[in-house]
């Protein structure tokens, strides 16, 4: 337990996109005083945080000069500079996640040689340097090309399906994945505070547009067998002592047409998956991260109904101010909880907002959630 009370602790959050947003959001609850940073004066954090610096998350010295007027450090994205960070820990500053976590998430590369190192089940793959180096792998395919780095957000992500499809891979440090045969993929938030307590939310479902590759949206608790559920929990769990990790871990899996469970990636904040927490569960992923971060006792993460959230994502074609079509006919649903993200401009397959419906019957909630993709589109202002 961090020695402070709450409204003496600085928290330093290094980002503020919509996932900082909503954890100051929660943070505020309990009176926490929160510091943050971003390189955009508008981000959606700016307009709660106690103090806002716009500034650079990767330059050494702008984020050391941001964390001296903090007691711990966290994040909402892991594009950071982590000499800083461990700089930061020199000066006795807690870091929560550790820097040496973030630099292993940072690189898809070394991150699937955890999983091997650590006996963590995930696709077979093979590391390419460029281009050139990734023609010799045509007896590999298919299968997956990511970038190493920088890749976020659907970006950096290329299928590789047949050999022609090889000139169309990365030339630049990258990991080629077996593709595996999905039967459905599902993520599972885990969080572990100081004192070692360890809590995980049940599987969500996810859906992904195939297109962009994002969450296009999920469903909670996913649709897969009790026992299936369970040894999905004690996978994400056991990453997470693996790593010895403190804080919100997201692990994202697949779970095959054979039955298998297959770590895919791991994001070391909240994500995307558990949007729908924040209504649907006893604690939403946002508290949880606070809990664990600050050495609180994490709280139950029951799922209380069904539940499917579905990403608010800028509309094709369409590049301007923001304006949201259909959002008084979708606000006159119940049980439907629309949360914007405060992002002035919209672009192409930018995310928005989300929406998250709750309802008793998987019926429910599976047609509340089509009437909402068709009538609630992010557009730009004619």
């Amino acid at each position: 337990m961090l020695a402070k009370s709450s409204n003496q602790f600085v928290i330093g959050m290094v980002g503020g996109g919509q996932l900082g947003r909503m954890f100051i959001q929660n943070a505020l609850n309990y009176n926490c005083q929160i510091h943050c940073l971003d390189p955009d004066a508008q981000a959606p954090a700016s307009i709660y945080a106690h103090h806002f610096i716009c500034g650079s998350l990767t330059d050494y010295q702008t984020l050391l000069d941001f964390g001296k007027d903090c007691d711990l450090i966290t994040i909402e994205i892991e594009n950071v500079n982590t000499d800083a960070l461990k700089a930061l820990e020199g000066m006795g500053k807690k870091v929560f996640p550790k820097p040496e976590h973030i630099q292993l998430i940072q690189d898809k590369r070394v991150q699937k040689q955890f999983y091997k190192d650590h006996q963590i089940p995930s696709t077979d793959f093979v590391l390419t340097e460029n281009l050139s180096d990734l023609q010799q792998y045509a007896h590999f395919l298919p299968a997956v090309h990511k970038l190493g780095r920088e890749g976020y957000d659907g970006r950096g992500v290329q299928l590789i399906r047949e050999a022609s499809d090889l000139k169309l891979g990365f030339d630049k440090p990258s990991v080629l994945e077996k593709m595996a045969d999905i039967k459905v993929e599902v993520a599972v938030i885990v969080a572990r505070n100081e004192a070692g307590q360890i809590m995980s939310f049940p599987p969500t479902e996810m859906v992904v547009d195939a297109s962009a590759n994002l969450l296009d949206f999920l469903y909670a608790p996913a649709r897969i067998s009790d026992k299936e559920a369970e040894e999905a929990q004690k996978l994400a769990e056991s990453v997470v002592l693996k790593m010895q990790f403190v804080g919100l871990l997201a692990v994202e899996m697949f779970l095959t047409q054979s039955g298998e469970l297959l770590v895919n990636e791991i994001a070391p904040r909240p994500h995307n998956s558990g949007h729908h927490s924040i209504e649907a569960n006893d604690c939403s992923q946002f508290e949880q991260h606070l809990r664990a971060i600050m050495g609180w006792p994490l709280a139950t993460t029951n799922t209380r109904c069904k539940a499917a959230m579905l990403n608010l994502l800028g509309e094709r074609g369409h590049i301007g101010a923001a304006y949201y079509e259909g959002l008084e006919q979708v606000l006159a649903m119940p049980l439907v909880f629309v949360h914007l993200y405060g992002k002035q401009n919209t672009k192409p397959m930018r995310k928005m907002g989300h929406v998250t419906v709750l309802g008793q019957t998987e019926e429910e909630v599976w047609t509340k959630t089509n009437q909402i993709k068709q009538i609630l589109k992010v557009k730009a202002r004619p």
